[in-house]
């Protein structure tokens, strides 16, 4: 598992990006139409994308089988009032979107599965 500190809007957060399988996460910052079938549970080199704050999905940037780099919006939340993107963490590809437009998320709900 690894935790990077970004900014936005001068507020601090802590993304933690927890990696399964053999390959971890790494990648230097931080993490969608009706979600698609999910990767495979231990799958080699999958990588969670997790909400690092509560709020709710305002904007899905990215779709599935789409070639990210590290830092590529995948959604954007609405959280305080204020649009936070949760980003790729690592170059991959995307394999599952795990939200929708709207849907309500709390700290630690998996956004969305990078191989």
């Amino acid at each position: 598992m690894n935790t990077y500190k970004i900014t936005v809007n001068g507020v601090a957060y802590d993304v933690t990006v927890e990696g399964t399988g053999a390959t971890a996460a790494a990648a230097p910052a931080p993490a969608a139409a009706p979600a698609p079938a999910a990767a495979p549970a231990g799958a080699a080199g999958a990588v969670r994308v997790e909400a690092q704050v509560a709020g709710k999905i305002w904007k899905i940037v990215a779709s599935v089988g789409q070639a990210l780099k590290a830092g590529d919006n995948i959604v954007i939340l609405e959280s305080m009032k204020m649009e936070i993107p949760v980003v790729a963490p690592q170059d991959g590809t995307l394999a599952a979107i795990n939200v929708s437009e709207g849907t309500p998320v709390e700290v630690g709900d998996l956004i969305a599965t990078m191989n």
